[in-house]
């Protein structure tokens, strides 16, 4: 059957194209393509069909039967989620303000790649992820400084007498538990410092933010339904989560799943960071002699409006020099980690990291400092002579809980 002789039937398109099409025809037949510069994955590519342009008219096509998912669930691979588009799109521009509206591309591109897996089409490398996640119950963290398993998920926690349970619960990711082991010591390390109380969960599972976005949506929803039963069976009220991907998770995609019975109150540590240094009970007394540029992480910045903070507390670093690039700016800057376009892509992650790190360097700067545990993966892979930082850890230097490197 050619493309053009194609019906929907009761495959999910119809559905999909229903949620779709006036989000689609919106951009379609605006015709402005101001998104195709600030996307990382089209800066690089020069190929239309990665465009977010491309991703809704395809919607177009599909209501019209010119072609169905199977033709184009490749191309959706190519987006980080980032959603710069979204913002340099005129649709936001000149109505976001007054009628509180954003156009929905990466919203979209997740919906899109659900419909490919609901008729079962799969992208190797993510089918393989979300599976290895499904069987360790984390994912399988790549060159992990600790074995991937439920029995080591908590090891990045060894000798900090951390309880388990309470109201306040602190959230730890797959890369900060198994690799970036340094970030979650010294976010504990920190709150301890400042009086906050908070345990750890009983049995933490992955965030299911990746699953979701690649597709694998009752996937998602089984680790959702597992971390919200463990949060409540410890009594937590609320979750500190210091990696924007979780935040993202728990603030959009579990809202979602559960309605208004998800009654948590979820703190994204950056903020919080913020305010306990501002009040006085995280004092830092201990001179950080760097100078140091800040990278915007796509979901603090693009996705949620949150750039202010991370510069807070920097400003706040003694002894720190920080050469700052603003916020806006930075939306066309990204590392190439989200999205799950590192494992079927990695070749344009590495190319999008080392332009950023390039940006960076050109600042005369000894330090990348990030607030995004999946973004240093990248970024430090093609640091060159720059050294990247998480934010968390150039804190603690100044709180002196931790030696310099």
């Amino acid at each position: 059957m050619s493309s053009t002789e194609r019906t929907d039937g009761d495959n999910g398109t119809d559905g999909f194209v229903a949620e779709w099409r006036n989000g689609a025809y919106n951009c379609y037949s605006s015709g402005h393509k101001f998104c195709r510069e600030v996307c990382p994955v089209m800066q690089v590519t020069r190929n239309e069909v990665h465009t977010p342009t491309a991703f809704h008219a395809n919607v177009v096509a599909m209501e019209k039967g010119l072609l169905d998912i199977a033709d184009v669930a490749r191309d959706y691979v190519h987006c980080t989620g980032c959603g710069a588009c979204e913002l340099r799109c005129p649709n936001t521009l000149f109505t976001g303000d007054f009628y509180r509206f954003r156009t929905r591309t990466v919203q979209l591109v997740k919906a899109a790649r659900a419909l490919a897996v609901d008729q079962g089409i799969h992208q190797p490398g993510w089918q393989r992820w979300v599976e290895e996640t499904s069987r360790q119950k984390s994912e399988p963290v790549l060159g992990a400084e600790v074995p991937v398993s439920q029995e080591h998920v908590r090891d990045w926690a060894a000798g900090l007498d951390l309880p388990i349970g309470g109201e306040t619960i602190l959230f730890c990711d797959c890369e900060g538990a198994f690799h970036r082991t340094s970030v979650p010591r010294a976010a504990a390390k920190l709150l301890q410092r400042a009086g906050v109380e908070f345990g750890l969960m009983r049995e933490q599972w992955c965030c299911g933010g990746p699953a979701a976005e690649m597709g694998y949506v009752d996937r998602a929803r089984e680790f959702a339904k597992h971390n919200v039963d463990d949060w409540r069976a410890v009594g937590a009220r609320r979750i500190i989560v210091f990696d924007p991907h979780d935040y993202i998770s728990f603030t959009e995609d579990y809202p979602s799943y559960f309605g208004d019975e998800y009654d948590f109150e979820i703190v994204l540590f950056v903020e919080l960071l913020a305010e306990l240094i501002r009040d006085g009970r995280l004092p830092l007394t201990h001179p950080v002699e760097r100078t140091v540029t800040y990278h915007d992480a796509c979901r603090l910045n693009k996705r949620k409006g949150i750039h202010a903070a991370p510069r807070e507390v920097l400003r706040a670093i003694p002894g720190l020099t920080f050469k700052d690039v603003d916020h806006v700016t930075q939306w066309s800057y990204c590392s190439g980690a989200g999205g799950g376009l590192p494992i079927e892509r990695p070749d344009l992650t590495a190319e999008i990291s080392r332009r950023r790190v390039e940006r960076a360097a050109a600042l005369d700067v000894d330090t990348l400092v990030s607030a995004c545990v999946w973004s240093e993966r990248p970024l430090t892979e093609q640091r060159g002579a720059l050294e990247i930082m998480d934010l968390l850890e150039i804190v603690a230097l100044a709180a002196g809980l931790e030696d310099e490197r």
